[in-house]
């Protein structure tokens, strides 16, 4: 069985390529392609955020009885990147490159520090205590078939 780790940290590798694809494509003023790069990013994004916070983080505070720690703290930066994620929409609209760009920068650093945060910290005790719970299949069906390697 895939670790929580090994699962989530892939599917965070698969959303930043999606990020940098859409990323790519404002750069180039390529906007159609640039909006469907970044609706596929924000869905995918999504996806792992909704899998986080209605499954795993749930999980993770029965065990543990931590509500107010690190499950908290990640769901504070979620609603950060969203924020920045509505920003880029919004820039993206105007077809304005500089504030586009200006805001993926924004979200980069984000997800860079919060990543780190999950996959250094979070995941490794998520593995630790949920060691011996049979954590649901929807788990990896929440987030696709991205991570059958």
């Amino acid at each position: 069985m895939t670790g929580i780790a090994t699962l989530m940290t892939h599917d965070h590798r698969t959303c930043d390529e999606s990020f940098a694809r859409a990323e790519t494509a404002a750069s180039k003023k390529k906007w159609q392609e640039a909006g469907n790069e970044l609706a596929s990013f924000i869905a995918a994004l999504e996806t792992h955020f909704e899998a986080e916070e209605k499954i795993l983080f749930p999980r993770f505070e029965a065990v543990t009885g931590m509500t107010s720690g690190p499950t908290q703290v990640m769901r504070g930066e979620h609603t950060e990147m969203r924020s920045a994620l509505e920003r880029m929409k919004d820039a993206l609209e105007r077809q304005d490159a500089d504030d586009y760009a200006g805001e993926a920068e924004t979200l980069l650093i984000l997800m860079q520090q919060h990543n780190m945060k999950e996959e250094n910290i979070l995941y490794p005790m998520c593995d630790a205590q949920l060691a011996g719970e049979n954590l649901p299949p929807v788990l990896a069906e929440k987030l696709g078939n991205r991570q059958a390697a």
